[in-house]
Parts: C-alpha cells; structure tokens; sequence
C-alpha cells in the first residue's frame, strides 16, 4: 500500500499546487529562491566562492498537470566580461528515490559527487542551474525515469533562474544543457522538448553522455546484474508518474516488500538491497510486456524528435549499466532525423568511467557553442 499511498500523496500535493497565487502559477515561475551554501567537501569545508539559492519553482508532470520542483542555483560572485551570462542547465545523474538523496541537498552538506563537473562551468564564469526533478526533495515520489517530467524540470530551472531578482540574469541569456545517465536522458528530453515546451529560451547545445534512451532495451540489460535496483527504482518512478500502471497490485509480496523498503533509499541502498534479482522475483506477469507498460515505455523512449539545436552525445564502450548500443541507436536516430550530432564513442571501461573521461569534453564543446562557434556534426 505505500508506494501507491505515495502516488496518490503526490497527486494531491499537485492538485492543490494549481490553485497557487497568480504570480507563481505558470513553468518555470518562482515560488521561493532562499539564499544557501555549497560545499565540495563533507563537514561543511571547502566553501564554493558562489551566490546561491535554494529553489522551489513550478515545471510540468508527464501528464501535463502543474507541480512544485526544487532545485539550486549557482552564480559565479565576479561579473561576466562578456555580455549576458551564460545559463548551465545541469542535469545530475542517479541519486535515489529519498528527499536525502538531492542534489540540492547533498550540495548543501558537502556530499555532492558532481559538483567536479559543475565547478567547470562556473569557472569559465556561467551561471548554473541544477535540478532536483519532480518527487526529489519536494512530497510525492520521485518520477525517476519519466523523462518528459524530467525535461520539462530541466527547462524550467533555467527559466526559474532567469526570474530570481538577485541572480541578475538576463532572460536572454545563452543557454546550454548538459546531463550524463538519468542526467543524460533529462538532457536530451530537454532538448526534444525546447522547441515546443520552451521556445523562448536561447538554447545553444545540449550535452548527453551514457543516455538510457531505450528504457526497455536498459532494464532488460540489467536484470539479474548488480545494478537491477536501478530497473526496478525506473518502475517506481514511471508508476508514481503515470498512476494507471498499478505497479503495486502487479507485484507479489516479496516485490512489495522490497520496492516499498527501497523507496526512500540513495542509489547505493537501492541496488544494494536489489542486486542480482530479475522482475520475475518481484512479480508473476511478464511486466515489461504487460499493454500498458509497453504504452509508457514507448512513450519514454527517446529519438522519435530530432534537436533543433548541435548535440554531443558520448558514451563509454564499456559501459556495463547502458549498453553502448543503446547510446549508438539514439544517434542514429537523430542523425537520420537531421539533427546535428557530435558523437564519440569513449574508450572506457564503464559507466562511471565514461562521466570522468567524457564529462570534461562536453564541458568545452558546450563552452564553444556558448561563445558562438559552429558545431561540427560526424553523423
């Protein structure tokens, strides 16, 4: 009963959300920006020398229903020489399913793994906007995986971020994306959304490294392997996204057992507590082939829609979590639909392997298209 107790809690929460007062009820409009501190280490040491806040902002469900994200924004503390400040949305790879497990908060304690990557961007003197997405920090269940929720929260942090008075940012600001794994899907939903969900915005490039384009494709891959918890986890956040899957009444009782345990949990926990185990421990259908999940699942499948805007997608060929192949189809795709894609093709052994080596790649490609050089495209 709890996940689906979840579900229907977070549902409520967004209903009430939409009669908020006027001035906070459209995306992307702030509802509190309350100043905070980032550290790079635990214990509250090596303070980042940046203006920043603490957002709650509103952005758009799967569904299409208004709901409240949080997130944090970061602002280099010397101006920028050279026009308008440029605006990172960055989007973080997998945390968990837990409030703990944001970014805004593990930024806050000293704890947050990608603030290596981030630090890059603010050096070069930009602005950087990163979200916790929908259920992460705020009630409700975090919508893992659902990557429309995930876009949308993307855009809209950069469009909160343009509205919070103190950053000084300009709401025509060049603007640039950039995510890896759950990070690197949100980024190129991101993508695929701007042109019809956030027109407005001066999207420059988008950045997506080790996308889980293919849902189906990734969670069949990983049944039986160590890192199942993350399949499973995707399962939760799809039903908390989309509530007719009922993932609940389709589990057995040791399924139930365990994805109500793990649904408070940070990654580690999560495949942890899942590790080796295949859905098939967790219920008797067949739920990957189950009519309505194979609706959702196409749904969420990445490359129907090609960018508007240069692309670099990257991804480690050893890459033990999402499979290599996966991350070569996406390009296919959007390279057939015309998009303009750079991609490599990273000599690393795994996936964590493949954010340390392509990571700072992406940083200067996105750099470049920031200042206005063209993008090269090796389709």
């Amino acid at each position: 009963m709890r996940l689906r107790l979840l579900s229907l809690i977070a549902l409520l929460v967004a209903s009430l959300g939409l009669a908020a007062p006027a001035h906070a009820a459209s995306a992307g409009n702030v509802i509190s920006a309350q100043p905070t501190t980032v550290y790079l280490a635990p214990g509250k040491l090596l303070e980042v020398p940046v203006d920043a806040w603490r957002l709650l902002y509103r952005s758009t469900s799967a569904t299409g229903r208004l709901n409240a994200v949080s997130g944090t924004l970061l602002v280099p503390k010397t101006d920028y020489p050279f026009g308008r400040r440029p605006i990172i949305g960055y989007a973080v790879g997998t945390h968990g399913m837990g409030d703990q497990c944001a970014p805004s908060t593990s930024m806050n304690e000293g704890r947050e793994a990608e603030l290596a990557l981030i630090s890059l961007f603010l050096l070069k003197g930009f602005a950087v906007a990163v979200t916790d997405y929908e259920g992460l920090g705020t009630p409700g269940t975090h919508t893992y995986m659902a990557g429309i929720s995930q876009g949308q929260a993307v855009l809209d942090s950069v469009r909160a971020a343009m509205r919070v008075p103190d950053a000084r940012l300009s709401a025509d600001a060049p603007v640039a994306i950039m995510g890896y794994s759950q990070g690197g899907s949100s980024a190129a939903w991101a993508a695929q959304l701007q042109p019809s969900y956030a027109p407005e915005l001066r999207l420059r490039g988008v950045a997506a490294g080790g996308v889980p384009a293919d849902l189906k494709a990734v969670a069949q891959h990983l049944e039986g392997s160590a890192s199942f918890g993350l399949a499973a986890a995707a399962g939760v956040g799809l039903d908390a996204a989309y509530l007719e899957l009922d993932l609940e009444a389709d589990l057995n009782e040791r399924g139930r057992a365990l994805l109500a345990d793990a649904a408070d949990d940070c990654v580690a926990e999560i495949n942890a507590k899942l590790a080796g185990l295949r859905f098939s421990d967790l219920s008797s259908l067949d739920l990957l082939n189950q009519p309505k999940w194979v609706a959702r699942l196409i749904e969420n499948r990445l490359g129907a829609a090609a960018p508007r805007v240069p692309v670099f997608l990257y991804h480690a060929q050893g890459d033990e979590i999402i499979p290599h192949s996966v991350g070569a189809t996406l390009r296919s795709q959007y390279c057939s639909a015309g998009a303009r894609v750079r991609w490599v093709s990273l000599p690393a052994g795994n996936h964590v392997l493949g954010a340390v080596k392509g990571g700072p790649l992406a940083v200067e490609w996105l750099a470049l298209r920031l200042l206005g050089v063209p993008a090269t495209n090796n389709c």
